[in-house]
């Protein structure tokens, strides 16, 4: 599906997956772009999902992670993850972001221009999901995803050329399934959190090997 600015100026985008029960991320997402007139910044994101639920901006801060973005850049955006993530862990009973975050900002346009990427891949992948199979009560399950979705964020902000992605979209489907309480996308996000940390891993021990072998040729 493709989907343009337009789509949000006049509406709901078509095809929108509708529950009765509570808003999907793709329609809150879709909505917070067409009513966007000024500058949107994070602390206006994180009051439009709900400061209370973690799992929406797990999703919001893995997406932008998951964009063509310039290299470095994932320094800077993978620290939002960090720290909703450890909150997370902590049991935090609400989202809080640091100032310095929460004030950045981008323009209508810009923003609409980033959700005409995220949108119609969350659809998409919304219209897969459903609660099933969950394996936790309460509030455990904030605590076991905050802990992996921690590690995650860190090595999303290693600087590791292309080393973001995997990480980020492992997350994202962990905040999906958090918030939608699917255990069977929970566990189709733990696999691919497994697959990120290996690929991490050989790649740094790649590097210090290479390293090794330099610096035994120089000398």
């Amino acid at each position: 599906m493709k989907a343009d600015s337009n789509s949000f100026e006049h509406g709901l985008m078509d095809g929108l997956p509708r529950r009765g029960r509570s808003r999907r991320l793709s329609v809150v997402f879709a909505q917070l772009a067409r009513d966007a007139e000024g500058p949107i910044t994070i602390a206006h994101m994180s009051a439009a999902l709900g400061q209370r639920s973690f799992a929406p901006l797990l999703v919001l801060f893995a997406a932008f992670n998951l964009l063509p973005l310039p290299p470095g850049a994932s320094v800077v955006l993978g620290i939002p993850l960090v720290i909703v993530s450890a909150q997370m862990v902590y049991g935090s009973k609400q989202a809080w972001l640091p100032s310095f975050l929460s004030k950045r900002s981008l323009s209508a346009r810009q923003f609409r221009g980033l959700m005409d990427r995220i949108v119609p891949r969350l659809i998409r992948l919304e219209r897969l999901i459903r609660p099933r199979y969950w394996p936790f009560w309460r509030k455990q399950g904030d605590r076991v995803i905050g802990g992996v979705a921690l590690i995650l964020a860190i090595v999303v902000t290693l600087p590791i050329p292309l080393g973001n992605w995997l990480p980020a979209f492992a997350t994202a489907l962990l905040g999906l399934a958090l918030s939608e309480r699917d255990g069977i996308l929970l566990a189709i996000g733990g696999a691919v959190s497994l697959v990120s940390l290996a690929v991490i891993a050989a790649v740094i021990s790649g590097a210090g090997i290479a390293a090794h072998a330099a610096l035994g040729w120089l000398m």
